[in-house]
């Protein structure tokens, strides 16, 4: 199932800084892991903010939960979830 995953990324200014440059740097390993296993599909950068908008092509709810929760960053985010499916007038085909 493929979703749109809208990230907005609030760091505290009480967390020190090698503290959140630690986290940064996990989930940016973390998301390229994602990326090459296929699950995180896409990855755009929302222009002037701390934010980004994903493409996920996992098997379901649960599945893109685990991955969610999963992320370093995820208590400093606020996130947003649409289920997506592949439009009748489109060409390209979707795995």
């Amino acid at each position: 199932m493929l979703f749109m995953v809208q990230m907005q990324v609030n760091i505290p200014a009480s967390v020190p800084k090698e503290t959140a440059d630690a986290l940064k740097k996990e989930e940016k390993e973390m998301s390229q892991r994602l990326q090459r296993e296929g699950k995180w599909r896409d990855l755009w950068r929302v222009v002037g903010q701390y934010a980004n908008v994903s493409i996920f092509n996992v098997s379901g709810n649960e599945e893109l939960h685990q991955l969610l929760i999963g992320l370093p960053l995820y208590p400093f985010m606020n996130i947003s979830i649409t289920p997506l499916t592949q439009h009748p007038s489109a060409i390209a085909q979707v795995d």
